[in-house]
């Protein structure tokens, strides 16, 4: 491996955020890419990237196999998708704490999670305080640097269909101008391309510590150097 070059191990490649991520990494020299997930990814055009394949109860190895700097997470679904709320908190907490746990095992040292704008283990909105949960856990696994970015509605073509939420990304751009301004800007919507690009961004950073980036910070972040 060149020298100067993030390996990436990205975890949640199929879904919106995580195909932006392989998508944007087309090209760069500075990343490389490890997908590990439960099926095969559909790769980009151009995309140069290994994806290991096997259950959750594999990816402990496929994740020490892939001798990343930094552990991306891109999973997430929604209750509806699940099917329940016990479902629902199966992924979005019980999955995305146990990858937590096996990067750790594997020496990763960094993490980069997509969480959501408002997460707080205290709202009464069960989704919101399943990530807040989320988010807890991963601080204390001691990661060297942990990046939790909390997006709001994300635009973009997903492979499954979520009719609500495809018609609410053709409205958001009206109502992001319109009405969310000053402290109500976080709640902006934002195009997953972006995020991908903070993330990559991210990835790059050796600053230690704790950091949350929302709306206006993962733009900036996602601006080109």
């Amino acid at each position: 491996m060149a020298q100067g070059v993030t390996r990436i191990c990205l975890v949640g490649a199929t879904g919106l955020v995580g195909s932006a991520v392989m998508a944007e990494a087309v090209g760069r020299e500075d990343v490389r890419i490890v997908g590990v997930g439960r099926r095969e990814a559909v790769l980009p055009p151009g995309a140069r990237m290994e994806m290991l394949v096997g259950e959750p109860i594999d990816w402990p190895g496929l994740i020490r196999a892939a001798q990343a700097d930094v552990l991306v997470c891109a999973l997430g679904t929604t209750i509806r998708a699940a099917g329940s709320q016990e479902q629902f908190r199966a992924v979005d907490y019980d999955l995305v704490r146990f990858t937590a746990e096996a990067a750790r095992g594997a020496g990763i040292n960094r993490m980069i999670v997509v969480s959501s704008v408002e997460a707080d283990r205290a709202s009464t909105n069960f989704y919101l305080s399943v990530k807040g949960e989320a988010e807890e856990a991963l601080g204390r696994l001691g990661f060297g640097r942990l990046d939790v970015l909390r997006p709001s509605l994300l635009r973009g073509a997903r492979e499954e269909q979520r009719p609500l939420e495809r018609a609410w990304q053709l409205a958001a751009p009206i109502a992001d101008h319109l009405a969310l301004h000053g402290r109500l800007r976080r709640f902006r919507s934002i195009r997953a391309r972006d995020v991908a690009r903070a993330i990559l961004g991210l990835s790059r950073e050796k600053a230690q510590g704790r950091f949350v980036h929302e709306h206006d910070a993962l733009k900036r972040t996602a601006l080109p150097a």
